[in-house]
Order: C-alpha cells, then sequence, then structure tokens
C-alpha cells in the first residue's frame, strides 16, 4: 500500500491509499466468469494496473471495447518492442496485426513475463474482441492496422527530426487517442472529438513516457531503444547513450528540459479535449492519466536522476490524484500545481529557459481564466501542509490502538 515512513511523511497520502486499495479488490471481484473474458480482465491488472482501474470505471460495454482495444494495442506493442525478433518476421506482423484479431486461433510467442502469456494466449483476445458489437470492432481494427503500418515504418527509419518524433508518437499513442474518440463515440456518450486534440492527448503520454524511460529504453538488450530526436540531443552529445554518462550531467540535463519543454506544447489540446467531456467515467478516464503526466514531467524536469534510475511518483500521490481527479475543476489545479513546481526548477542559465517559462505560463494563463481554480477543493500540492499535523496524529493513535490491543492478547496467552 506504500511503506510507513512514506505515509508519516506524507500522511495526506493515507486515505486515498486505502481507498485505491478497495477499488482494488472491487475491481478484482468484477472479472466476468467466462474464460477469454476472465484471462483478458486478469491480464489487463497484470500489464498495467492504473489503466486497469480507470477502464474498470467505464459502463460495461465500453468497458469491455476499451479493455479489448488496449489489450489489442499492447499484443501489437509487445512484438515492436521485443528487440530479439528479426526485422524480417516483424515487420509482416505488424503489418498484419488488424487481421490476426479476427482470428481466434492466432497467437505469436513474444516478450517477456506477463507480455508473453498475453501473447500466448492472445486467441482469448480475439475471442472477446469478436463479441463487441461491430462498431467497436471496426474503431479497434482501423486503428490497429493504422498503428501497425506505422510501427513497422519506423523499424527500419531512425527519429531524426523532431517531426519524425511527433509522427512515430502519433502512430504509437496519437492513434489511440483517435480510438478511444471512436470508441466514445459509438457508445453514443460522448460527441465525436477532432484528431487533431485527440492525437494530442496522446502524445502528451508518449512523450513523457519517453522521457521517463530513457535509461531503460537505451539500455535493452539485445538493443538499444533510441526514441528521442536527434534534432534535440545532436545539440548537446555526440550519440543519444552518452546523456547517461556522469560527465555529462549538465548536457543530459539540458537536454531533458528540451524534451520536457517540447511535451508542453500538447497541453493546451488536452485541456480542451478533456473539458468537452460529458461523461464522468470517461472524464476520468481521460483527466487521471493526464494529471500523472504533468506531474511525472514536473519530477524528471531538471532531474539528473532520469539518466541514473526511475523517476517516477510516489504510491501515495498516484492514489491522491485518483482520490481527487473528479472535475475539470480538479484537472485544471493539478496542470496549475504541477506548472508551479516545474517552473520553480526551471534554472534561468539552462538554454531552453525562456521558451519553457513561456509555455508554463501559457499553462497558467489557461487554468486561471478556466475560472476554477477558485472553486476547487484542495490538491495535492497546494493545500496539504494544513493536514499532516492532525493526519500525524491520528496515524500515531491508530497505530498505538493497534500496539495496546497487540500487547494485550499476547498477555492474555
Amino acid at each position: 500500500m506504500g511503506s510507513l515512513g512514506a505515509i508519516l511523511k506524507h500522511p495526506a497520502d493515507l486515505y486515498p491509499l486505502l481507498k485505491l486499495k478497495m477499488a482494488a479488490k472491487h475491481a478484482a471481484k468484477q472479472i466476468p466468469s467466462e474464460p477469454h473474458w476472465a484471462f483478458c480482465y486478469s491480464m489487463l491488472h497484470r500489464v498495467s494496473r492504473s489503466f486497469a482501474f480507470v477502464i474498470q470505471q467505464l459502463g460495461t460495454e465500453l468497458r469491455n471495447a476499451v479493455c479489448i482495444f488496449y489489450l489489442v494495442l499492447r499484443a501489437l506493442d509487445t512484438v515492436e518492442d521485443d528487440t530479439s525478433i528479426p526485422t524480417d518476421v516483424k515487420v509482416p506482423i505488424l503489418i498484419a496485426f488488424h487481421r490476426h484479431i479476427y482470428d481466434r486461433n492466432w497467437h505469436f510467442s513474444c516478450g517477456t513475463n506477463d507480455y508473453r502469456v498475453l501473447m500466448d494466449q492472445f486467441h482469448d483476445v480475439s475471442t472477446a474482441f469478436l463479441e463487441l458489437e461491430k462498431g467497436y470492432q471496426e474503431a479497434i481494427e482501423d486503428i490497429t492496422k493504422r498503428m501497425g503500418a506505422g510501427m513497422a515504418k519506423f523499424i527500419c527509419k531512425e527519429v531524426e527530426t523532431i517531426d519524425d518524433y511527433d509522427e512515430y508518437c502519433h502512430y504509437v499513442a496519437g492513434l489511440v487517442g483517435l480510438g478511444l474518440s471512436k470508441l466514445f463515440h459509438a457508445s453514443e456518450l460522448e460527441d465525436l472529438a477532432s484528431d487533431s486534440i485527440s492525437n494530442s492527448m496522446g502524445l502528451f503520454l508518449q512523450k513523457t513516457n519517453i522521457i521517463r524511460d530513457y535509461l531503460e529504453d537505451i539500455n535493452e538488450i539485445p538493443m538499444s531503444r533510441m526514441f528521442w530526436p536527434r534534432e534535440i540531443w545532436s545539440k548537446y552529445v555526440n550519440k543519444l547513450e552518452d546523456l547517461k554518462y556522469e560527465e555529462n550531467s549538465v548536457e543530459a540535463v539540458q537536454c531533458l528540459n528540451d524534451m520536457v519543454t517540447n511535451s508542453l506544447i500538447h497541453v493546451d489540446d488536452c485541456l480542451k479535449y478533456m473539458s468537452a467531456l460529458r461523461e464522468p467515467a470517461i472524464f476520468r478516464f481521460c483527466a487521471i492519466p493526464q494529471v500523472m503526466a504533468i506531474g511525472t514531467l514536473a519530477m524528471c524536469y531538471n532531474n539528473i536522476n532520469v539518466f541514473r534510475g526511475v523517476v517516477k511518483m510516489r504510491r501515495g500521490l498516484t492514489a491522491q490524484i485518483f482520490h481527487r481527479t473528479k472535475t475539470m475543476a480538479d484537472v485544471y489545479g493539478a496542470f496549475f500545481d504541477f506548472s508551479c513546481m516545474l517552473k520553480s526548477k526551471v534554472d534561468r542559465n539552462d538554454p531552453n529557459a525562456t521558451k519553457t517559462l513561456s509555455s508554463l505560463e501559457a499553462v497558467q494563463k489557461t487554468c486561471r481564466e478556466s475560472g476554477a481554480l477558485n472553486k476547487r477543493k484542495s490538491y495535492i500540492l497546494r493545500n496539504e501542509l494544513k493536514y499532516n499535523s492532525v493526519l500525524i496524529v491520528l496515524l500515531f493513535i491508530i497505530l498505538s490502538i493497534i500496539f495496546a490491543y497487540l500487547s494485550a492478547n499476547r498477555s492474555s496467552y
């Protein structure tokens, strides 16, 4: 649930952590009894716990469609990610993947751990896919076809320019945004969002992941995966892998800040997309990952640890985001708070400082002009401190009661 030390340091995390644990147990009980659907939902939890939570709060019909959409694309991504598969084998699979989802008997062994299980038993995903309404099937097939073709293109192509970077992110994530918009529309719960802002929703999440996962990708065995565009990193080092070496720490942080600044261009579209949503469950499904993305960028910015290990939110802060992200006011508040956090880390001597500050000020202006900042409840960074002393006292009282209870039981034996 979260270490005792972390909870004592951030006592406001305690209640959201308990709520998140209860939600996980509730979600586990919702797994359908049919074997193929049981496999799909159990696999969803195994390959993406955070997305599993937001998916399972959707209505049953849409929830099933999004679950299968996620697993199909996760399987496609597993093929792309497996650097041990020869190119002449991988490319045809990526291009034909949209046809394989209609084949109840197709599977392809690749990937590792849970991803290998997903690939070995992909026939269960296909069986569930074939039970979806035709509108959902067509949307999933279309996006899978376009994504597979795009991935195949970049198997044989380096990410050289920023345009290449945006194109790659479009294929692997922007299309997810387009597909989800189609599924929401097929459910008749939302209007169809434009391709442009749907694409930005995916690009913002993908760029955040690419920034955060630098070290994991560059150390990939048997072959590095390189997604940072040469147009950016070549300003700082001769080779992308040079960023991980201690002697290049100054250049590495400047390059990192350049990458974060590039990702901020998508924030305005993301806020527009979320503000147009009507269905509360769909809103939370979309908003929670976006809030986590801006929070992750705030933690990564100007942080050399991106090149030393994994930089991610503590579990308690993640739980707070799940608990508190309910309305657009909460989203504006979160984006405002995290942009303030990021802004406080900007070094005026950074080569991109002016551009970074300009982007952050634009985000903050949008949040202020929404008129929602003064209506929101306390959120993550802003008002957490005033609760700390009360929560620490309550936590110690609870621990004292538990200790006294255990001591009394021991003495009775």
